[in-house]
């Protein structure tokens, strides 16, 4: 099973997905902007193609071993139907939309600091509907816990005993 979780930057996304890691067996969780960390010095531009290249290997081989991968990342409509027909093969592929109020998502969370260049980038998802791309569950999780967010993709994925809460 491969679950996406999209959505602008600070919106929780890698959060969440560190938080369904805790509760999903055999799980991986791919940061495809990690992969910037090997070449730093190359332009945004220029490594997200490569980043996304990478990260589609990287997901068929957890995948292939096994493993439920959780994808948190911002993609739009014609990105994550691209990578769901690359990764059909793998069982089910889920996606979620993390859509906190922009205002939220504008503010310092937790330890992030955002800088200047991040909340315009926040600005620029949000009119490209990152935060709402017409496929996939679109989750308002402006006032949820993560752990509150997390379960709503677990009832989604049919991974809960929903009477048990």
């Amino acid at each position: 099973m491969i679950i996406f979780i999209n959505g602008s930057i600070n919106s929780g996304k890698t959060t969440v997905a560190k938080e369904l890691q805790t509760q999903i067996p055999k799980c991986a969780v791919v940061e495809i902007d990690a992969f910037h960390d090997f070449v730093p010095w190359m332009e945004l531009n220029e490594v997200l193609p490569l980043n996304y290249k990478n990260a589609i290997d990287v997901i068929r081989n957890f995948a292939q071993a096994g493993l439920t991968v959780i994808v948190p990342y911002p993609l739009s409509k014609a990105r994550f139907e691209e990578l769901s027909a690359t990764l059909k093969e793998f069982g089910p592929i889920h996606a979620f939309t993390l859509n906190p109020n922009l205002e939220e998502t504008l503010k310092n969370r937790g330890t992030r600091v955002l800088t200047n260049e991040e909340k315009e980038r926040i600005r620029y998802h949000y009119q490209i509907g990152i935060n709402n791309p017409g496929y996939g569950k679109v989750i308002n999780n402006t006032n949820q816990t993560v752990k509150q967010t997390a379960g709503e993709i677990l009832e989604a994925i049919n991974m809960v005993d929903t009477n048990s809460r």
